[in-house]
């Protein structure tokens, strides 16, 4: 489907809004032809004829028309605005959902700021072609095309002589609608980027005013603009070229009705009245051929901004529920990896992964950063889709199961808090919208949250600023942690999610996660840097270089003398391992602990 007919089905549906309104705009380029030709009459027969008469039925037509003219003009001028509108709600929200329907691969390319401007800029020049472009060059097609009837009827000669600026009206217009897509095109372009860079330095002004780098990023705005501003220039420079070429022409009319228009009432071969008449109908010529310039650009702008928003929503996803996935309501929490690899931009991340996770078990997972912990998650959550191998569910490929129902089944407290600017219980109920109050404050409880929201002015009617800004990390960490919790999930995803909170909350919170798994027969899989995180679970998965080189429960990798058990050493110290069994509490470090494995 190409960029236009995709946006003619949004417009079909208001294809009875815009057929009267264009019908209306036909009966007012007919009533326009009214006035002048009343005019040219009062001239003939009341000024030069004395048949006074006729002056109160004249002008009884002319406030009637002009009357009528303007119910009309309102009447479909709010019939495209209407529909222009409806349009533009329909289409945002096909795309909108388009977006939420893409997967993570779409968003790692896209930038913020690009899509942003697809739902505000673009849609913007949508709306103003439906409102207004479409009949503002119906209308003045028909004024020029009833005008110059109109003056057949009173003089052939004096028509031909107006129809000369005809053909270099036509030309103009073809080479200027030439130069000015590509202009639109890289006009759009850079307002997409600059729109990027500022939505990404205001989102990211902690970083620049911890850096002390305002300096360094008003350099880099300053290209930005300066490349937007070149193309507005440049586009500007065609409108410059072309729009006094059309005021040229339009002004020629008046040259051409004023001189020979003259001489022909001169010679007598049109009368006064005639001559009236058709300067009546000379704005009808000459409206449409200054405009002419203007309506290009616009409609340039139009077909630029739907073929970019066209591109952006005909990208697929490579993630999608099958057409014939089966809905389970509630899932075991039983998973299993067989032989998964995931490759993404010509690197492998994840290699021959093979495991199995009991339902209510809690399986742990280690290793360096960029060893593919939190990608085993993703393929889990199916965020992104195994290059060989298979995840299964409950014995099911998750790529055979709905993607709704799978990722419903599944708390996942993430890597990178993200809280929405709500109330504290907002983002905890974000899950479970309709769940009580006092379900929202027994998840924050079993996350040691209560105590510091409670100690809040506002308490969880407290409003958090963008992504938690007025929360420590600790407290955003447990906040999401409580969003994940309350959706009382089969199987709970904790991407180091404790790795900003001390100790003892940690431990308060395991705890917490132990009674789930006994009420709730809940999966938990626990992916951290700490030792202290993962040591009580019922199977430990170590990872490196996106593979599984040892696995284990916290002894038996104590035993092996390996990756774990280095790290271990590294983390609390040369400690006889006969000290700490499965169950025994963490010590205190006899070194100072470092800030990754």
């Amino acid at each position: 489907m190409s960029s236009m007919k995709w946006f003619c089905t949004f417009l079909k549906k208001y294809r009875r809004l815009i057929f009267w309104g264009l019908l209306m705009a036909t009966a007012i380029a007919g009533l326009s032809l009214v006035n002048p030709f009343l005019a040219g009459t009062i001239v003939d027969d009341v000024v030069q004829g004395g048949n006074y008469r006729l002056l109160p039925t004249l002008v009884a037509c002319l406030l009637g028309a002009t009357t009528l003219t303007g119910i009309l003009r309102f009447l479909y001028q709010w019939a495209f605005e209407t529909a222009s509108q409806g349009l533009l709600y329909d289409m945002r929200d096909k795309v909108y959902r388009k977006l939420l329907e893409e997967d993570f691969a779409f968003y790692n390319k896209k930038r913020t700021g690009d899509l942003m401007s697809r739902q505000t800029g673009d849609m913007e020049a949508i709306r103003h072609f439906v409102a207004y472009v479409i009949y503002a060059v119906y209308q003045n097609v028909l004024f020029f095309l009833f005008a110059l009837l109109m003056i057949f009827t009173v003089s052939l000669k004096l028509a031909l002589f107006m129809l000369l600026v005809l053909p270099l009206t036509a030309l103009m217009t073809y080479r200027q609608s030439k130069e000015v897509r590509p202009a639109f095109q890289r006009n759009r372009s850079c307002f997409s980027s600059l729109n990027a860079f500022v939505q990404e330095n205001v989102s990211g002004n902690r970083v620049v005013k911890a850096f002390a780098k305002e300096n360094y990023e008003i350099e880099k705005f300053t290209v930005e603009n300066s490349k937007f501003k070149e193309a507005q220039i440049s586009a500007s420079r065609i409108w410059m070229k072309y729009v006094p070429i059309f005021e040229i022409l339009s002004y020629a009319l008046t040259i051409i009705l004023m001189l020979y228009g003259g001489y022909m009432v001169i010679r007598g071969e049109i009368s006064l009245g005639d001559l009236v008449k058709v300067n009546g109908y000379l704005w009808m010529l000459n409206n449409p051929l200054r405009m002419a310039g203007w309506w290009v650009n616009d409609i340039q702008n139009f077909a630029t901004s739907v073929e970019k928003i066209y591109a952006t929503y005909s990208e697929e996803p490579s993630v999608h529920t099958p057409r014939s996935g089966g809905i389970h309501e509630k899932i075991r929490g039983e998973v299993e990896f067989r032989a998964v690899s995931y490759r993404a931009d010509d690197e492998d991340i994840v290699m021959d992964i093979s495991f199995q996770a009991k339902a209510g078990q809690t399986i742990g997972i280690i290793g360096s950063t960029g060893a593919g912990k939190s990608t085993l998650m993703n393929l889990l959550c199916r965020f992104y889709d195994t290059t060989s191998g298979e995840v299964l569910v409950d014995g099911v490929n998750v790529k055979e199961m709905d993607l709704y129902n799978l990722r419903d089944n599944i708390g996942m407290a993430m890597q990178d808090v993200f809280l929405f600017s709500d109330t504290i219980e907002g983002n905890i109920a974000y899950g479970r919208p309709n769940c009580s109050f006092e379900e929202v404050k027994h998840a924050a409880i079993m996350a040691d949250a209560n105590h510091f929201i409670a100690a809040m002015p506002e308490g969880y009617d407290t409003i958090v600023g963008e992504r938690g800004v007025g929360l420590s990390g600790g407290q955003k960490q447990r906040i999401s942690l409580a969003r994940a919790l309350i959706k009382d999930p089969a199987i709970l995803i904790l991407d180091d999610t404790t790795s900003a909170v001390d100790m003892e909350t940690e431990s308060y919170i395991q705890k917490q996660l132990k009674t789930i798994q006994t009420e709730k027969d809940c999966t938990v899989f626990i992916v951290a840097y700490r030792i202290s995180s993962i040591k009580d679970s019922d199977w430990i998965l170590v990872m490196d270089d996106g593979r599984i080189i040892e696995q284990g429960t916290h002894s038996m990798l104590l035993e092996k003398d390996g990756y774990y058990a280095k790290a271990f050493r590294n983390q609390y110290g040369e400690i006889p391992y006969n000290l700490l069994n499965e169950n025994s509490r963490i010590p205190l470090c006899r070194t100072p602990m470092k800030g990754g494995l």
